[in-house]
């Protein structure tokens, strides 16, 4: 399995459109938005951590799209004769889905602290990126579930879906506190809403949230157990 993690994420970072639309958009996005309006620091210290985990989430998703075209290709025929179970081969892609999204998170908090100014704590600075960076293994999975039961232009459109969803309702775009109150109670559910609020807890020197690990680990095993259905389903009928 370390093989075929290496091998994926070889070729996934070789990939020139994931390096500008997975790295670079939401540093541009990041830049843009904490330098149009409000120089407050505890806003772009906020933002900082949204953006990084937008920038998680495309990248997490991105892997599913890896998947529907690999299947296309009669990939999965040839995993199928290896002695790889489903579960390994699932969590081989998410291994490679949690390397893929480390570089967008250090890519925007660089930003952060070299063009911003955000200043944290060395411990602080290694505590938001290890939390961001396990906590986007939810949307891997939902990736990778959708590349597996989707074809690979559905899954592009699928993802690029839940990305904008995901991102407008979880709040990683615009502050939640802008948001009406039905809105907010729903944005409240959402795991990206949860998965930013866990690193801006620590960027702002407190602990995460029961709440917001309870609801990001419950939507983790839902995702896990649709990235598992469905690799079970492609096989059966590849």
């Amino acid at each position: 399995m370390t093989a075929y993690v290496r091998l994926e994420v070889r070729r996934t970072l070789r990939d020139t459109g994931f390096v500008f639309f997975g790295i670079g958009m939401p540093v541009l996005m990041y830049l843009l938005f904490t330098n149009l309006g409000t120089g407050d620091p505890g806003w772009r210290t906020a933002s900082m951590v949204a953006m990084a985990a937008y920038g998680a989430l495309g990248s997490a998703l991105s892997t599913g799209t890896g998947v529907a075209e690999d299947k296309g290709a009669g990939w999965l025929r040839a995993l199928r004769i290896t002695p790889m179970t489903p579960r390994q081969v699932v969590a081989g892609r998410a291994l490679t889905g949690s390397v893929i999204v480390l570089p967008s998170i250090l890519a925007v908090l660089a930003a952060g602290a070299l063009v911003n100014g955000v200043r944290l704590g060395a411990a602080q600075w290694a505590a938001v990126a290890l939390v961001l960076w396990l906590g986007a293994l939810p949307f891997t999975l939902l990736g990778i579930g959708n590349g597996y039961r989707l074809s690979a232009q559905t899954t592009g459109l699928v993802n690029v879906g839940c990305n904008l969803f995901l991102s407008v309702v979880g709040g990683l775009w615009f502050p939640v506190e802008l948001f009406p109150g039905w809105l907010r109670s729903l944005s409240d559910l959402t795991p990206t809403h949860r998965f930013a609020e866990l690193g801006q807890a620590l960027a702002a020197g407190a602990a995460p949230g029961l709440a917001a690990v309870a609801v990001l680990g419950a939507w983790a095993l839902l995702f896990g157990s649709y990235a598992v259905l469905s690799y079970r389903r492609s096989a059966r009928t590849a």
